[in-house]
């Protein structure tokens, strides 16, 4: 809610600072929380001591997973693909918001929730499923409507309207090889992806062996060189810094950072939606709960919410 209101062009928690008109960029931001954050709080177990580092002579054992492994996963993997698909078929939403929400639920119908971060594959299949899975989301709009669904099809949408080809309805029977030569492209895209992701776990080895004393001061210098390079602002670098501190004590005190991050990416979204159904509605809040799509959407959440309480509630007791 920092920023112009969408709707009515006026200032809300600006405080007088002008860089504060525009809000808060997403990437800046996410640099913080999630980069910056988790460098300071390695930094904070290397000064204790408690970071281990890896032998050079430490070598990376089997890569593919095991056949337990995998009959142990395909339910993640099953539900984060279609998760994923279905976020990404949703306009402006991308693979950020599937990957979270993929996290966030494989950890919650995991029968170890505490092991995540830790070590457990769901952990990792779960996001990257998802993540891969909105790519496919996103073209089903590209191709059926022409809207693009994300930033990558954005480029797609104006790559084929220079070839003189428009995605719509009328594409399939226009223009039915552009359509096989995506279907084709998706499908070496897997295949080279899986590649490229053998030969960077090799490669991952060798910077494992940097001394974290070295290793976390640069990867700090590259996230806020990052940070600086995405509007060529130091102002982007100070909200890199002032997210991570405030990533730092998230994590210290056991706040969810990817709430923050879902909060950011949706806040604007829903407050805009729901700013044209107040005004197609003439200000009448009944017109939120007057769709049966809608009434089922409230049910999933509120079911979801009392799972939530009731899991944590479970957990606690147990733990007593």
């Amino acid at each position: 809610m920092v920023g112009l209101n969408p709707t009515l062009g006026t200032e809300r928690f600006t405080f007088g600072i002008t860089r504060l008109l525009t809000g808060f960029s997403m990437m800046p931001v996410l640099i913080g929380l999630f980069a910056v954050s988790e460098v300071l709080a390695q930094l904070e177990l290397l000064s204790e001591g408690k970071i281990i580092q890896i032998s050079e002579h430490h070598k990376i054992g089997p890569i593919w997973p095991t056949r337990k492994e995998m009959k142990g996963l395909w339910k993640v993997l099953l539900g984060s693909s279609v998760l994923g698909t279905i976020i990404g078929i949703i306009p402006a939403t991308g693979g950020s918001i599937a990957c979270f929400m993929a996290y966030n639920e494989a950890k919650r119908f995991s029968k170890d929730p505490d092991s995540f971060g830790k070590g457990n594959l769901a952990g990792i299949a779960a996001p990257e499923s998802a993540n891969n899975a909105t790519t496919g989301g996103a073209m089903i709009p590209l191709i059926t409507l022409g809207v693009p669904g994300d930033v990558v099809t954005s480029v797609m949408l104006g790559a084929l309207m220079i070839i003189g080809v428009q995605p719509g309805p009328l594409l399939f029977s226009q223009s039915p090889q552009i359509i096989s030569d995506l279907f084709v492209g998706f499908l070496f895209a897997q295949f080279l992806m899986l590649g490229l992701g053998y030969l960077s776990i090799r490669a991952s080895n060798v910077i494992l062996k940097i001394p974290a004393g070295i290793l976390y001061p640069t990867i700090l210098c590259l996230c806020l060189l990052g940070a600086y390079s995405v509007g060529n602002s130091v102002y982007d670098v100070l909200l890199a810094v002032i997210f991570g501190i405030v990533g730092y004590f998230m994590k210290k005190y056991g706040f969810s950072a990817p709430s923050m991050i879902l909060s950011l990416i949706l806040g604007p979204m829903a407050e805009q939606e729901l700013s044209k159904a107040l005004i197609i509605s003439h200000g009448d809040w009944t017109t939120l709960v007057r769709s049966p799509l809608a009434i089922l959407f409230y049910l999933f959440a509120i079911a979801s919410i009392f799972y939530s309480v009731r899991s944590f509630r479970k957990a606690n007791s147990s733990n007593k």
